[in-house]
């Protein structure tokens, strides 16, 4: 049987890589184990000892990891870009958050917003809402989760209204994109791909990043609620 490709990824990428990327290359090369959380999650585990063969991070963690001799600094490709967005439950009215002002009313009016405490949209939303002024009004209602996917509160009807990456509320059956926050309150986040200095197997790795820098891995990004940074296809 042939060996498992270990990966550590952020939640960003998962619908991409479960509805295409992963089953084409299991496929051909074998299986992956793959440990999805957070990146201050994955970042916090990597850093007390935690290892892989691959890692998928926020570029700025990845840029520590680099520093750290932790990852192998030639090896660090960028993959995708992320945009934060709002999401209702399936046939739920959705709000009107094509600009900042309707956005903020949009947020205030919600029963209960769900945001992550660990994940990238989660720390910048906390952020977002202290620095237009609704924080007394929102924090109250919300619906924090430590890790995983906001979205499924709207199914539970804990919320709502859902925060996090759009790729990340993709991920969820049974709900609706409204769309991604307007641009003037936008953040968009950026992720690379990595090979540990410790991996296991380098040419398998090499293969991995090889596999997610391919046109139809560029194809699969741009699908599901990313898009894509790759400059240069490899295959």
């Amino acid at each position: 049987m042939p060996q498992a490709l270990h990966v550590m990824s952020t939640l960003a990428v998962e619908v991409a890589f479960k509805r295409a990327i992963l089953p084409s290359w299991s496929a051909r090369q074998g299986p992956v184990n793959l440990d999805w959380a957070p990146t201050t999650v994955l970042l916090d585990n990597i850093l007390k000892g935690a290892r892989a063969d691959v890692v998928i991070l926020i570029d700025d963690p990845m840029a520590r990891l680099a520093a750290d001799g932790i990852v192998d600094q030639e090896s660090i490709t960028p993959i995708a870009q992320a945009k934060f967005g709002l999401a209702v439950k399936e046939g739920a009215p959705k709000p009107d958050i094509s600009d900042a002002e309707k956005f903020v009313a949009a947020i205030k009016a919600a029963r209960s917003v769900a945001y992550s405490l660990t994940g990238a949209s989660g720390l910048y939303f906390a952020k977002l809402i202290e620095q237009l002024g609704i924080e007394e009004q929102v924090l109250p209602r919300a619906t924090r989760i430590p890790k995983g996917f906001t979205a499924e509160k709207l199914l539970t009807g804990e919320a709502d209204l859902a925060v996090q990456q759009v790729s990340e509320l993709m991920a969820v059956d049974g709900v609706d994109i409204v769309g991604p926050f307007p641009e003037p309150l936008q953040q968009p986040t950026n992720f690379s791909v990595a090979i540990f200095k410790e991996a296991s197997d380098r040419g398998l790795a090499n293969a991995f990043l090889d596999h997610l820098t391919s046109k139809e891995a560029h194809e699969a990004y741009n699908t599901f609620g990313l898009a894509s940074r790759i400059a240069t296809f490899k295959i």
